[in-house]
């Protein structure tokens, strides 16, 4: 059962929602991709949300699978960061 919940919003942005908080990716709307960061870029967290600092590889994990399920490509990248959507 998955533990996150990814939804696009308008503002080329997937939220990631679960019982610690939310976070959010870039998704550029130009040609749709997911942006999700190297496990070097993540470990830069320095602002919120600190609770998804060590949950890195379950993430990714299943935002691969929500993206392989809607047909968007996810490019690991160390040209984005996720942010806190407050």
């Amino acid at each position: 059962m998955p533990q996150f919940i990814f939804m696009p919003k308008w503002k080329e942005e997937l939220v990631c929602s679960c019982d610690s908080g939310q976070l959010v990716f870039e998704m550029p709307m130009g040609r749709v991709t997911v942006l999700f960061p190297t496990e070097d870029r993540w470990n830069e967290i320095i602002v919120p949300p600190h609770w998804a600092r060590s949950r890195r590889g379950e993430i990714l994990t299943e935002l691969e699978d929500w993206c392989r399920n809607e047909g968007i490509p996810l490019v690991v990248t160390y040209e984005t960061l996720p942010t806190d959507p407050t």
